[in-house]
């Protein structure tokens, strides 16, 4: 077994349960945020739908340099939407890792801001921290914006207490 398909499996298995999580995120509460220093639902569960491309972003460059980098994020408008955006971002991302031979886990891959380097690590630990890691951190936030919002939660490792009537 190849270390792409190591991470394909592992990504294709929480992106159900990512998956399940959106699809009861409510877009109409999209400018909702439980602290003035928080993001808002629509931009968090955007970032929790997009992030899975930067599987390509760790794959098929070599840098990120976000003195030459433009973000401009686009909320969907609607729950469907939302999850249409993450269905073809993992579709993409699967497709991109299968591409990706042993070798190429192990070139280095460097995030930086101009001359200030923040890290440089091989492509295989920034698809863990920062792709994967990064992806489930912003999920787990997500689920707590949805229990304050008491929109009952789906089961991610087992049922939740929604799911089970605890």
């Amino acid at each position: 077994m190849g270390i792409n398909e190591t991470f394909i499996a592992e990504m294709q298995q929480e992106a159900a349960a990512t998956r399940k999580l959106l699809e009861r995120v409510p877009m109409d509460k999209a400018d909702w945020t439980p602290h003035a220093k928080s993001m808002k639902l629509g931009n968090l569960a955007n970032h929790v739908a997009e992030l899975l491309s930067w599987t390509m972003v760790t794959l098929d460059q070599d840098e990120l340099d976000f003195a030459k980098f433009e973000y401009k994020p686009e909320t969907p408008e609607s729950t469907e939407a939302l999850v249409k955006k993450f269905d073809d971002m993992l579709n993409k991302s699967v497709e991109c890792l299968k591409k990706a031979d042993d070798a190429k886990f192990m070139e280095n891959w460097t995030m930086r801001n101009g001359e200030q380097v923040f890290f440089t690590l091989p492509k295989a630990a920034v698809l863990r921290s920062f792709v994967f890691n990064h992806e489930y951190h912003h999920r787990a936030q997500l689920g707590v914006y949805l229990r304050m919002l008491d929109i009952p939660l789906p089961g991610m490792y087992g049922p939740t207490a929604d799911e089970t009537n605890m």
